[in-house]
C-alpha cells in the first residue's frame, strides 16, 4: 500500500497568504478601510483569525503587505523585473511615458482604494507610514533619482540641483490631484507637469 504523503504545510501556508492578501484588498475596495476588520479579512479568505494574527499585528500591516505583492505582481506580469526608468537620450519622452503610466496606475479601482487606505493610515500611524515610504515609495522615487542624473550628466539639466527635489515636480502634482481629487488626473496632465518641470530643469543661457 502506498503510504500517504503529509501535507506540504509550506506550500498550505502560501496558498493561505495569498488568499488573505487577495481578500484584504477585496474588502478595502468594497467597504473602505474603516469597515475592514481581521474578522472580516479572514472569513473573506477561509482561513481563521488567529492565522492571520500569527503572520501581522494589524490589518494596516496585512494591507500594505498585500499592497506591496500586488506591485511585484504587477512588475511580473509586465516583464519589468528590475524597474528602471527609460532612457532614450529624451528626458521629456522618458518621463512622459513614466508619467502617463503613473497616472493609469492611480486611476486602476485595484490600486487607488488600498493605496488611499495606506496613506490615511500612515498619517495617523507613523510606522506604517514609515513602512509605506521605505518598502514602496523609496525605492520608486530612487529610479526618478538615477534618470534626472544622467539626464544631469548628458547636460539636459543644470548643475548644482537637488535631483531630490527635483523629482518632487514631476510627483508631487500627480500625487496632490490625486490624493485631493481636485481635477482629473490624465495623460494631458501629465504631458504638462513634464513640460514646466523639465523646461525648469533645463540649463540656463
Amino acid at each position: 500500500m502506498t503510504e500517504a504523503k503529509a501535507p506540504d504545510s509550506t506550500r498550505r501556508s502560501e496558498r493561505s497568504r495569498r488568499a488573505i492578501y487577495q481578500a484584504a484588498l477585496a474588502l478595502v475596495g468594497e467597504v473602505g478601510y474603516g469597515k475592514t476588520t481581521i474578522e472580516g479579512i479572514a472569513a473573506r479568505a477561509g482561513v481563521g483569525k488567529q492565522t492571520i494574527y500569527r503572520w501581522w499585528p494589524s490589518k494596516a500591516a496585512v494591507l500594505l503587505e498585500a499592497f506591496l505583492d500586488l506591485a511585484e505582481q504587477a512588475a511580473e506580469e509586465a516583464g519589468e523585473g528590475e524597474y528602471e526608468i527609460p532612457d532614450t537620450g529624451d528626458i521629456k519622452a522618458d518621463l512622459r511615458q513614466v508619467l502617463r503610466a503613473t497616472v493609469d496606475e492611480m486611476n486602476s479601482p485595484a490600486y487607488d482604494a488600498p493605496a488611499r487606505a495606506l496613506a490615511a493610515e500612515g498619517v495617523v500611524n507613523p510606522d506604517v507610514g514609515a513602512q509605506f515610504v521605505e518598502k514602496l515609495l523609496e525605492p520608486q522615487l530612487q529610479l526618478y533619482v538615477t534618470r534626472l542624473r544622467t539626464a544631469q550628466d548628458a547636460g539636459q539639466v543644470r548643475e548644482g540641483i537637488d535631483l531630490r527635489i527635483a523629482l518632487e515636480l514631476f510627483t508631487g502634482p500627480l500625487a496632490h490631484r490625486w490624493l485631493l481629487r481636485t481635477l482629473p488626473l490624465t495623460h494631458d496632465y501629465a504631458d504638462a507637469v513634464v513640460d514646466y518641470a523639465v523646461n525648469g530643469l533645463a540649463p540656463r543661457p
